[in-house]
């Protein structure tokens, strides 16, 4: 299990992308990253509300990553309805401020897997950001909730999963196994 130090905390504030309030400029650019590459560009969403947004949009996440939570409280119940969608579910545990093996291995699998598959935590997902860009294929897109502000797009590119492996390598634990697992 990787643990997040307190004194990494503040490097989480910034957005590591371009923040939307409006879910068709946000699909527009994530279908403008996909097609600049071959192979497959999965859609990852990190969050209830960024889930949530993403299927009102009429698009189905191919992985997301939820915790029935929002700014630490249940989410409201318009919210929840939508997110008990179809998809293929995996539940894992995941303590806050913690990324844990069970959290990395249900990515890998989710990212793997043919069909739309929900991640749902017991804990906490909001740190499953930088995992989901380390494994991700390039070309992909990983969105996530930035609270009172929007949702941010990570176009997965090789500066991307960069950032994400050294944010990461600050992570208290075993961060060159947890690593290994992602690629």
């Amino acid at each position: 299990m990787l643990r997040l130090p307190a004194e990494v905390r503040g490097a989480f504030k910034d957005p590591m992308g371009r923040v939307y309030t409006d879910p068709a400029d946000l699909l527009r650019d994530v279908d403008l990253t996909a097609s600049d590459h071959d192979g497959p560009t999965p859609l990852i969403a990190v969050g209830d509300v960024v889930t949530y947004h993403l299927r009102q949009a009429d698009r189905e996440p191919d992985v997301a990553v939820i915790d029935g939570k929002t700014k630490r409280k249940a989410v409201d119940e318009a919210v929840r309805e939508v997110l008990d969608g179809d998809a293929a579910r995996i539940e894992v545990e995941n303590p806050p401020a913690t990324l844990s093996e069970a959290m990395l291995d249900a990515l890998v699998d989710a990212l793997a897997a043919d069909d739309p598959t929900v991640l749902f935590v017991t804990g906490e997902e909001d740190l499953a950001t930088l995992p989901a860009i380390v494994a991700a294929p390039l070309g992909a897109s990983v969105i996530y909730g930035q609270p009172d502000e929007g949702m941010v797009h990570v176009p997965v590119t090789e500066e991307t999963k960069a950032e994400a492996r050294e944010l990461l390598s600050q992570f208290e634990g075993d961060t060159e196994a947890a690593l290994a697992r992602l690629d």
